[in-house]
């Protein structure tokens, strides 16, 4: 079984689908067929079934996915661990950030560090926090940049970079802006725009409210802060979001005013950090 089919195996089965597979690998949608066509023929069973246009795996290919993400996993540590045999930061290096880090943390730090380390190729996912911790237990990231869970894996080291204040917000227009010190009642009574309950941002929230023994309206979510600022901002609700996200808003002084989010980054504690990891990590902490 030769990395490249393994490669293309593990992606389609990631994306359910051929076409989305070849856009990922960067190839035409028949050179990942005839990779998948050569590992059935090398297993000898069918990997894959298509029926109406949906891909999904057989029980061989259930069975091979694991063991698949495994091998690729140790072929890719193993060919970073004969780089780092230099001493140098080189290789790839696979980070997986948040939507907001990546847009409003995060910029002066990776472009220092590529300026730093031009020997080191960033492959850079974008995701929601949630999905980077996913990749990083799997293996599939190095090294994520996140908003912290609440509870962590006995498998994952974080390390707490930045306290995020979040503050209660609203249109400067809203009814609640009239009020001097408005109580998590008076806010219950309104439409509530929150990151979703599968969030960690969106569970510090509701925490908050469910601790008090307030119940919220059923609110509107994304998981988009930038989105959550416009939608409050022409007045469709209130919200609370981190400072770097309060523009042309009005901020409200509640009793409860020292809520905040904790960001940082996290690793996997099993897996042997390569040398660019362990610069962008230094970098990530000095800055």
């Amino acid at each position: 079984m030769d990395n490249q089919s393994l490669k293309a195996f593990v992606t389609v089965a990631d994306c359910a689908s051929f076409s989305q597979a070849a856009d990922q690998l960067h190839l035409t949608q028949s050179a990942v067929s005839k990779r998948i066509a050569s590992l059935e023929h090398q297993t000898g069973k069918k990997l894959f079934d298509r029926i109406a246009r949906q891909v999904t795996l057989t029980e061989a290919g259930n069975a091979l996915l694991p063991r698949a993400q495994h091998i690729l996993q140790e072929y890719a540590a193993a060919v970073q661990a004969i780089n780092d045999l230099s001493g140098d930061a080189n290789g790839t290096l696979h980070l997986a950030i948040s939507h907001h880090l990546g847009l409003h943390r995060l910029p002066p730090t990776l472009k220092a560090f590529a300026r730093q380390y031009p020997g080191v190729s960033l492959n850079i996912e974008f995701m929601d926090s949630e999905k980077a911790y996913e990749q990083v237990l799997q293996g599939k990231s190095e090294v994520a940049v996140i908003t912290l869970a609440l509870e962590q894996h006995p498998n994952i080291l974080c390390q707490k970079i930045w306290t995020d204040p979040l503050r209660f917000i609203c249109a400067t227009d809203h009814a609640l802006a009239t009020i001097d010190q408005p109580s998590l009642k008076d806010l219950a009574q309104y439409p509530v725009i929150l990151p979703g309950i599968n969030t960690y941002t969106g569970r510090i929230i509701q925490n908050l409210f469910e601790t008090q023994n307030v119940p919220l309206k059923a609110p509107m979510s994304t998981n988009y802060l930038e989105t959550i600022s416009t939608m409050v901002e022409i007045g469709l609700g209130w919200s609370m979001l981190p400072e770097t996200l309060i523009k042309n808003l009005h901020v409200m002084k509640t009793e409860h005013t020292e809520v905040t989010r904790e960001l940082g980054y996290i690793h996997h504690k099993n897996r042997s950090l390569s040398n660019a990891a362990r610069a962008f990590i230094k970098m990530l902490e000095q800055n």
